[in-house]
C-alpha cells in the first residue's frame, strides 16, 4: 500500500488535477487518470481497487490499467510524492 507524502497538497477537477509538493517546492499537473490515482492513494485504496476503478471508468482492461498504474506510481515515487512500505508492495 502507498501513502501520499506529508508535504503534498492537491486539487482535482474535471480536467485532472494539480499537485504541490511543499517539501520539494515543485508543482505538477495531472490528467484525470493521474488525479484519480493520487486521490485513491490518499484514501488508502489498494492497488487492485485502483486498477478496477480505472478499468471501469475508462473502459480499459485490468491488465492495461495495472501496467499503467505501476508506471505512474513509479513516477510518483521518483518525485517523492508517494511512499510505500516494502512489505506492503504487491509483486
Amino acid at each position: 500500500m502507498y501513502t501520499v507524502s506529508a508535504g503534498v497538497r492537491s486539487t482535482r477537477n474535471e480536467d485532472g488535477g494539480t499537485v504541490l509538493d511543499t517539501d520539494q517546492g515543485q508543482m505538477f499537473r495531472l490528467n484525470p487518470v493521474g488525479a484519480l490515482i493520487l486521490e485513491s492513494i490518499g484514501r488508502g485504496c489498494a492497488e487492485m481497487e485502483i486498477v478496477r476503478e480505472i478499468s471501469r471508468r475508462y473502459s480499459v482492461g485490468e491488465t492495461t490499467a495495472a501496467a499503467d498504474l505501476r508506471e505512474f506510481i513509479t513516477s510518483l515515487e521518483e518525485h517523492k510524492l508517494v511512499r510505500s512500505a516494502p512489505e506492503d508492495k504487491v509483486s
